[in-house]
């Protein structure tokens, strides 16, 4: 037994305090090296209080007595852990420290990775465990990390911090709520006092998402703030599928726990031989003190080190997708030629095809999967329209969904039978569709033959994929695994599959786009974000109500992957014209719209915004955001966004005004103090408005005289 009790890992950005008592299981606690020396703060860590790093489940054993099965942690094996070694180590841009546990009874080893990396205080951990006995052991719940004493050195934390988490449903993602942790149950019962050696209360509070639409009903995000300091833990899970987070108290002290799939909430379990092994899923956290902007910013920073290298991200390219508010699904060769002058006009560099390219009539939906060209809807050949869109300077671009096949597609009699999900040895079907195995490699091998062709043969330089069916089951056919047949593990084998083809592609095609899309935001988590360059944000088709996700996304995803729509109508005044454009100009420009039949007055209004995007693309690839006005509501009157400039001299920002009073006042704390500010108008500067900077307050007054309006403002610090 190893005779280390305390491990100070000290990086630039942060110091990880793991603790060893008399070799129980290992705990931690993330203390930031940076932002604090203006709080006066002690942090409590007694040893004997805190959860272990990894909460571990085997089937076949209970739970202990203070915590319900329901719960994350209280598991046996998780406190049979025992500490035998770790290592540190310095690699191009991070530092990690690995920490090998082991079980005594059943030999299960368990290694906790943490990654910091370069100038990012933000901690990355996953969880290996390792079969080092002699029988198969069957994992039901492997967490990526669980930390204890959140809320250390407060003497009643259910008042004292509130929890916040996003909703984020089709049409409306990314909307962010904030509670008092008496309000979700997490709360004081007097249970922790009067029974002096329990560990806790029975209150949890979490959110978790079931099958292949990891984002569905929550973002995979959590947020705690203390009220009397601006103290903030921020948390993000990564992964493409199944995953929970829960908050809950441990000896009167509040432990986050999260991971990927388990066995009580997604029916994952793992069946592993002598000698094998399972990662979890990725997490991140963050702990700081200058509030929930500057947490925020960091996981902004950190998802930008995690995120594969990609020309698209620095580039910023203005992407023109016939769908939105225009073609719907509908394109042929008359309504594309039609829209190209006018694409390439407004200053668009790329014209991406969306859905219905394929097909020969309407009634495309449930017979889908050749990703062969309609005839009829390009007589002259799409080869030759795609042709037509390069020879005009734009990148051709094609939607496709390729985990998919219709079950009137001949792929769905062709293909082998495993190659498809499964349950219970039934096909399983979801609104005309089958879902394809990507841990198969007959799926693989048909969809890089897909790929290939419309890359090589007909010049596609843009990929949206989508994704528009949800399987919340799995498959209990398991190609990647045929020994074992549990559905969770089925379909996380299939989404890591998914990612490592989608991967491969890139690999082979380095100047090649891939958009990720699922019903718009549907998978807004960062296992598919890590890989693709572009995310679609929502399919919301009313700008006004898109206003409220424009402003939220930079929480989700960075600036320079968020396609937001901007889709003029020839129908809307110039006000809702110039805020559809708005939305989209601090992230990525996804434009849409009828723009062949805009007048001129309209097109120009257009026109200029992209102008003004290409001149501020350069800087938001390395922005960082803030919301001067808090988080967007769904139905709030004004909503502000920021994005501060990597020289802090600088700021652009984005106010709507959808109901209200004709002005109102944001407080911008990175000029707090500062009298020599100008403010300009960037867009659009033909419909009146106004930006003045109060010195006294550090705010910005904004008039617009229309009710509902956007502007674009540029903020700078003059000497």
């Amino acid at each position: 037994m190893a005779s280390v009790s305390r491990i100070d890992w000290q990086t630039s950005v942060l110091t990880v305090v793991i603790t060893l008592n008399n070799g129980a299981p290992a705990i931690a606690s993330i203390l930031p090296t940076t932002d604090i020396s203006s709080v006066s703060m002690t942090f409590v860590l007694p040893e004997e209080e805190i959860v272990p790093l990894a909460s571990i489940r085997l089937v076949g054993e209970g739970n202990q007595r203070d915590k319900t099965s329901k719960a994350l942690v209280g598991s046996y094996i998780s406190t049979r852990l025992r500490y035998l070694s770790h290592s540190k180590d310095s690699f191009a841009g991070f530092e990690a420290l690995d920490i090998l546990s082991e079980d005594p009874v059943t030999k299960l080893k368990v290694t906790t990775h943490l990654r910091v990396y370069q100038g990012v205080p933000c901690l990355r951990a996953h969880t290996t465990v390792e079969n080092g006995g002699t029988s198969d052991l069957v994992v039901s719940q492997v967490t990526s990390l669980t930390i204890g004493a959140l809320t250390s050195g407060t003497k009643s934390w259910w008042s004292e911090f509130t929890v916040s988490s996003a909703t984020n449903t089709w049409f409306r993602e990314c909307q962010w709520h904030e509670r008092t942790l008496s309000e979700v149950g997490v709360d004081h019962t007097g249970h922790y006092e009067l029974n002096e050696g329990h560990h806790a209360s029975f209150s949890t509070f979490g959110h978790s998402s079931r099958g292949s639409f990891s984002t569905s009903s929550y973002l995979p995000m959590g947020m705690i703030r203390r009220k009397d300091r601006p103290e903030v833990w921020l948390w993000q899970v990564e992964n493409n599928g199944s995953w929970r987070w829960e908050l809950g108290d441990y000896y009167n002290d509040l432990y986050l726990a999260a991971g990927g799939p388990t066995s009580i909430d997604h029916g994952w379990q793992l069946r592993l031989l002598p000698g094998q092994t399972f990662d979890s899923v990725p997490i991140a956290v963050y702990h700081g003190f200058r509030g929930a902007n500057a947490a925020m910013g960091t996981l902004t920073e950190y998802r930008r080190r995690i995120r594969r290298p990609h020309e698209d991200n620095e580039r910023l390219p203005v992407i023109f997708n016939d769908y939105m508010n225009c073609l719907m699904g509908d394109p042929t060769e008359e309504k594309i030629l039609a829209l190209l002058e006018p694409v390439k006009r407004s200053g668009a560099e790329y014209f991406v095809i969306d859905a219905g390219w394929y097909a020969e009539d309407d009634g495309w939906w449930d017979d889908v999967g050749l990703w062969e060209p309609s005839k009829s809807r390009f007589p002259s050949g799409f080869e030759n329209l795609l042709a037509t869109i390069r020879d005009n300077g734009l990148i051709p671009g094609l939607w496709i969904e390729p985990e998919v096949v219709g079950m009137r597609s001949i792929l769905a009699q062709t293909l082998p039978e495993d190659a498809f999900f499964h349950e219970q040895g039934v096909r399983v079907l979801e609104r005309g569709r089958y879902q394809l195995n990507f841990s198969h490699p007959a799926v693989r091998e048909r969809m890089d033959s897909v790929i290939d062709k419309l890359v090589v043969q007909y010049g596609a330089g843009y990929f949206k994929f989508d994704y528009n069916i949800e399987v919340c089951y799995g498959t209990d056919t398991n190609p990647a695994n045929p020994t074992w047949t549990n559905p969770g593990a089925g379909h996380l084998d299939h989404q890591r599959g998914y990612l490592g083809w989608v991967a491969a592609i890139l690999d082979r095609y380095p100047h090649l786009v891939i958009e990720n899309c699922s019903s718009g935001g549907q998978r807004l988590d960062y296992a598919m974000l890590a890989v693709h360059p572009v995310q679609s944000t929502s399919d919301q088709q009313d700008p006004v109500l898109y206003a409220a996700i424009a402003a939220a996304i930079p929480t989700a995803v960075t600036p320079e992957q968020s396609a937001t729509w901007a889709y003029p109508q020839p129908t809307w005044n110039d006000e809702t014209n110039a805020l559809t454009v708005v939305n989209s100009l601090l992230g990525r420009v996804h434009l849409s719209g009828p723009l062949n039949k805009l007048c001129e007055t309209q097109f120009a209004l257009v026109a200029q915004g992209i102008e003004v995007y290409k001149g501020i693309r350069a800087g938001l690839k390395t922005a960082l955001p803030f919301w001067p006005g808090g988080l967007p509501k769904w139905h709030d009157e004004w909503i502000s966004l920021g994005m501060k400039l990597r020289d802090s001299r600088s700021v652009y920002l984005s106010v709507w005004r959808r109901r209200g009073d004709a002005s109102t006042r944001f407080p911008i704390s990175v000029f707090a103090g500062r009298s020599n500010v100008t403010v300009t108008m960037l867009y659009p500067t033909t419909l009146g408005g106004s930006g003045q900077w109060n010195s006294e307050e550090s705010s910005i007054e904004v008039y617009l005289p229309t009710s509902v309006s956007a502007r674009l403002f540029l903020l700078e610090l003059v000497d």
